[in-house]
């Protein structure tokens, strides 16, 4: 059908065995959908391309909904594909479908609807121009915000129209269509869907129970065909707003989303959305990086002062990715360095990246966004620290900064110079075996992963680091104020009996 020339006109169209009457006449979107994805099925075809980590769950539940030529609704967090599924819902369209063309609401040349395409039908007949859509241009999405009105969705009465043409204003011809009208034959999203104002969303009962919409009070029915697919947020329920319930009985189906339900899944996702291929230089990243960057998501989901009803975006470590890698990378360029290498240590550079991303309860709001993030992050290296170096002895390491040895590693040092200040701690560059590297590998790959190390032994206390990344020897806990005072508080009260027993009052 690509290479194909497509019907022209009417007539055309009629006589072209690919585009029968009865098939585009009788054949309603829902219908189209369901027989796209029976095919689908039967060659085993993968039904939402870029979809991780919902095969078992949600694709299921959507496919017996476009089974059932039912509309339904996504519901879950940010975050969690809503939207991109619903745009993939076009690859279950036909390739080409013809309309009348200069039609607002891309009539069906078999069934028009419009006073306009009746009229142009009956003067020209078969040579009744078309024209056709593509599966991306019959996607039409909405973002319910509470200023929508019922005009944007349904339409309204156009005055310059009725003037311009003579026409009286109860005529169709001065109609000016919504965004419903114009989506017809076609798929009609709303996102965020408990934004939209209570009585905007009563406009929604007759398209989706009778399939039919009134414009402005005339009895002009207009029997739109529509799959209608919305998005929600749980937290938007009793937030800014809430699904009226008769809206909520018309959808047939109620489909919850959920964030990536492990490790693997959630780097496969990472993997695929995240910006790390760049143009400037050879970049690698090390698999141990990539599993703290999503480790941070799983951890702060995990953490009580983040607010659960807001839940933690899978945007959260796709973007602290890329952030994680511009770092290496302006390091990179500033030392003239070809290998860009990130280091654990380029988290902390991604900390804006980060705390934009969380909404923090009270307890985290007192103690600082900053401050919770660094302990998320310290949370995540030391989980993927204890994977690789769980059994690993590190008290040599220990022993050296206890006897007064510091390193300091910044983005102000070249790899080479990081190495050779790194080489002066003991039976270091021996422990990183677990990471595959070696003494001889290349500077960066040493630096990273002894940074790695050194991160991981600070996340469990034994070594500490200073904000401007220099590793010192873990200070050792001081007693709590109160103990202090009561231990002065007894030498002071025993002092003076120890001199009256010695006679020296």
């Amino acid at each position: 059908m690509t290479n194909r020339r497509l019907p022209q006109t009417l007539g055309e169209l009629r006589a072209s065995r690919d585009f029968s009457e009865t098939r585009i006449s009788r054949r309603s979107v829902k219908d189209e959908l369901r027989e796209n994805l029976i095919e689908r099925l039967r060659t085993r075809e993968t039904i939402f391309p870029g979809i991780i980590g919902y095969d078992d769950t949600v694709v299921p539940q959507i496919v017996n909904a476009i089974l059932s030529k039912q509309n339904f609704i996504l519901l879950g967090l940010r975050g969690q594909a809503k939207s991109r599924i619903l745009r993939s819902l076009t690859a279950l369209l036909d390739e080409h479908t013809p309309y009348v063309a200069g039609c607002e609401i891309r009539d069906n040349p078999y069934r028009p609807l419009c006073k306009r395409c009746h009229d142009l039908i009956a003067v020209k007949e078969e040579t009744a121009p078309l024209a056709w859509l593509s599966r991306e241009a019959r996607y039409v999405e909405k973002l319910a915000t509470p200023d929508v009105t019922i005009a944007d969705l349904v339409g309204d009465l156009d005055p310059i129209k009725a003037a311009r043409g003579g026409e009286d204003l109860s005529s169709e011809l001065t109609m000016h269509y919504g965004l419903l009208p114009r989506a017809n034959r076609g798929i009609f999203a709303i996102n965020e869907l408990p934004d939209l104002a209570g009585k905007i969303q009563v406009a929604l009962f007759n398209i989706m129970q009778e399939g039919d919409v009134q414009i402005k009070g005339y009895p002009v029915r207009l029997e739109l065909d529509i799959a209608l697919v919305f998005t929600a947020n749980p937290e938007d329920y009793t937030a800014r707003g809430k699904i009226v319930t008769p809206l909520k009985d018309r959808m047939g189906s109620e489909i919850r989303t959920h964030y990536a339900e492990n490790l693997e899944e959630g780097l496969a996702i990472t993997a695929q959305e995240s910006w790390t291929d760049r143009p400037t230089a050879q970049i690698d990243i090390p698999h141990y990086l990539r599993e703290i960057v999503e480790q941070v998501a799983f951890s702060a989901r995990e953490d009580k002062r983040v607010d659960k009803r807001s839940g933690v975006s899978q945007r959260l470590p796709i973007s602290t990715l890329e952030l994680v890698v511009s770092n290496g990378e302006r390091r990179a360029l500033l030392h003239d360095e070809t290998l860009v290498l990130p280091r654990v240590g380029d988290l902390y550079a991604a900390l804006p990246g980060i705390t934009g991303k969380l909404e923090l309860e009270y307890e985290g709001e007192m103690r600082g966004a900053d401050t919770v993030v660094k302990e998320v992050l310290r949370t995540a290296i030391g989980r993927v620290f204890d994977k690789y170096f769980g059994s690993t002895n590190t008290q040599q390491i220990e022993q050296w900064f206890n006897l007064g040895g510091t390193v300091k590693i910044d983005d102000s040092q070249s790899a080479k110079a990081s190495v050779d200040e790194l080489r002066q701690i003991q039976g270091l560059f021996e422990k990183l075996a677990p990471l595959d590297v070696k003494a001889s590998d290349a500077p960066e790959r040493l630096v990273a992963a002894a940074e790695f190390l050194l991160e991981g032994m600070c996340s469990h206390r034994r070594l500490s680091r200073s904000e401007e990344r220099t590793f010192v020897a873990q200070k050792k806990p001081q007693p709590p104020r109160q103990e202090r005072v009561t231990a002065e508080s007894e030498y002071e009260e025993w002092q003076p009996r120890r001199s009256r027993r010695s006679g020296l009052n």
